[in-house]
């Protein structure tokens, strides 16, 4: 039987059930949470702009777009969202999706902490920023009602203190490359976990470069 949450249906086919027993079995319950929210919040966002998209493809967008801060990742040295883009467009591709629905996922992933670029791309690519940004930092809070925000959280529960773990989750999954958090937003996350983490500054980069003027 078809679950429908605050008006949107979860995918069940076969991709998007296996996409679910995946991140089940490898993310916690309050990241796998968070995927699933963050799921229903982007296909009500397209549903009031009246965009058009594929469900199961966002549903396996949004499982996911943290699936690159997981141990398996701890020795990775790139962007926790390119570890979680591979991942998902090896999914895609083991379920037999075409490579050009399989390179907008992957480019939704890759960008979702990125502010300003995934709104002027794809509906499909804006959209799973929108549904991560608004269960992390609350953005369009007010453009869901009440009933949906509620519904959607007895479903799947913020739980205790989500806030500050799931900035933990974020800070384990890049602890080890720090590097790799310039340009986004995950540089205030190391910023504000690690005491002695120093953000790359691009002024810095650019006067302290080798070229002579």
């Amino acid at each position: 039987m078809k679950k429908t949450i605050a008006g949107v249906d979860i995918p069940d086919g076969v991709m998007a059930q296996a996409a679910t027993d995946l991140i089940r079995g490898t993310e916690s319950e309050l990241m796998f949470h968070h995927a699933l929210r963050a799921f229903l919040f982007a296909a009500l966002t397209g549903y009031r702009e009246n965009l058009t998209f594929d469900a199961q493809l966002l549903y396996v967008g949004a499982m996911f777009h943290n699936v690159g801060l997981n141990a398996k990742y701890e020795r990775s040295p790139y962007r926790f969202e390119v570890d979680g883009a591979n991942a998902a467009r090896d999914f895609l591709r083991r379920h037999g999706v075409a490579e050009r629905e399989i390179e907008e996922v992957w480019v939704g992933i890759a960008l979702h902490t990125t502010p300003g670029i995934p709104e002027h791309l794809s509906a499909l690519v804006a959209l799973i920023s929108a549904g991560v940004q608004m269960d992390v930092r609350g953005a369009r809070y007010d453009e869901f009602t009440a009933h949906q925000r509620d519904e959607i959280v007895q479903a799947y529960p913020r739980e205790s203190g989500f806030k500050k773990k799931l900035i933990e989750a974020y800070a384990h999954g890049m602890e080890h490359r720090p590097e790799t958090t310039f340009g986004t937003v995950n540089a205030d996350v190391l910023d504000r976990w690690d005491p002695n983490y120093r953000r790359l500054n691009f002024c810095g980069l650019v006067l302290g470069s080798d070229w002579p003027n």
